[in-house]
C-alpha cells in the first residue's frame, strides 16, 4: 500500500513538472523575440484546437506583422480562435477590423458575416436593454445589401426575423407597462409608434385596443380645451379598430368607449353653445 502511494506521488509530480516545464517554455516563447516561431506555434495550437494559447500568440504577432505577408493570416486566424471561445465581442470586433484591413480577401465576406453574427450572439433577452439587438439587425442587413447572393441570406434572414421579434416584444412591453400604471398618454405614444413601427406585430389587436383605450382616459382627464380633439382622435382609433379586426373579442369593449366618447363630445359641444341657442 505504501509502495503504491508512493508511486502515485511521484506520477503526480512528474506530470506536474511536464505541466510546468510546457508553461515556462511557452511563456519563455511568447516573451521572445522569434517570431516566425510564434507564428508556427500559433498555428499549431489553433490546429489542435487549443485557442487560449493561440490566441495569446496572435494577439502578441499583431503588431509585428502589420503589413508583411503574413498579416492577413494573422488576422483572420486570431477572429476565427476568438470566436471558436465564444469571445463574441471580441471575435466581431477582429472579424469588422479584418474585412475592412482586407477588403479583397477570400474571407472578406465570410468576416463581416460572422462579425454580425457575433452581434447576434450578444443580443439579449428582449426584457432587457435592446441596444445590442438594433446594432446586430443594422449590420445584418448591412451585409445583406452588400452581399444580397451569398450562401448565407437564408439564416441572415433568420436571424433578422429573431431580432425584430424581440424589439416587437420589448416596445410592445414598454407600451403596456405605461398602461398597467395608468401613465395614459405615454401609453397611448407607444402604442401609437409601435402600431406604427411594426404593422404586421402579432399583438396589433391587442395593441389597437388599449391604444383606444388610454386614449380615452387620457382624453378624459385632460384639461377642457384638450378633450374635443382627444376625444375625436378616440373615435377614428375605434373606426380602424373595428374595420381591422370586426371578429374581434374585444369589439364590445371597444364599441362601449367609443359610445362613451361620442357622448362626451355631444356634451363638449352642447355646452359650448350660447345660452340662447341650447
Amino acid at each position: 500500500m505504501h509502495a503504491m502511494k508512493m508511486m502515485k506521488n511521484i506520477v503526480l509530480m512528474a506530470v506536474t513538472c511536464l505541466v510546468l516545464a510546457g508553461c515556462s517554455s511557452f511563456d519563455k516563447l511568447l516573451n521572445g523575440n522569434d517570431f516566425d516561431a510564434k507564428y508556427e506555434a500559433a498555428m499549431r495550437y489553433y490546429n489542435d484546437n487549443s485557442y487560449s494559447k493561440a490566441i495569446q500568440l496572435f494577439e502578441n504577432l499583431t503588431l509585428h506583422y502589420r503589413g508583411r505577408e503574413n498579416a492577413e493570416n494573422i488576422g483572420w486566424y486570431y477572429a476565427q480562435a476568438l470566436y471558436h471561445e465564444k469571445d463574441y465581442y471580441s471575435a466581431g470586433y477582429q472579424f469588422k477590423r479584418f474585412s475592412r484591413q482586407f477588403p479583397y480577401s477570400e474571407h472578406a465576406e465570410e468576416a463581416i458575416f460572422l462579425s454580425a453574427y457575433c452581434k447576434y450572439m450578444q443580443s439579449p433577452s428582449h426584457t432587457l436593454d435592446q441596444s445590442q439587438t438594433r446594432e446586430a439587425i443594422a449590420d445584418m442587413e448591412s451585409f445583406v445589401e452588400r452581399y444580397p447572393r451569398s450562401n448565407h441570406i437564408p439564416e441572415v434572414n433568420r436571424y433578422l426575423d429573431e431580432l425584430r421579434e424581440k424589439l416587437i416584444k420589448k416596445d410592445y412591453e414598454i407600451a403596456y407597462g405605461y398602461y398597467f400604471i395608468e401613465e395614459y398618454s405615454a401609453a397611448y405614444e407607444s402604442f401609437r409608434n409601435f402600431l406604427n413601427l411594426y404593422p404586421e406585430a402579432p399583438q396589433r389587436e391587442d395593441a389597437m385596443y388599449y391604444q383606444l383605450e388610454a386614449g380615452y382616459r387620457y382624453a378624459i382627464g385632460s384639461r377642457e380645451e384638450k378633450q374635443r380633439e382627444r376625444l375625436q382622435h378616440v373615435v377614428n382609433d375605434f373606426e380602424r379598430f373595428s374595420s381591422s379586426f370586426a371578429g374581434s373579442k374585444r369589439l364590445a369593449a371597444a364599441q362601449q368607449i367609443y359610445t362613451k366618447a361620442r357622448a362626451a363630445l355631444t356634451n363638449l359641444e352642447e355646452a359650448s353653445r350660447p345660452a340662447e341657442n341650447r
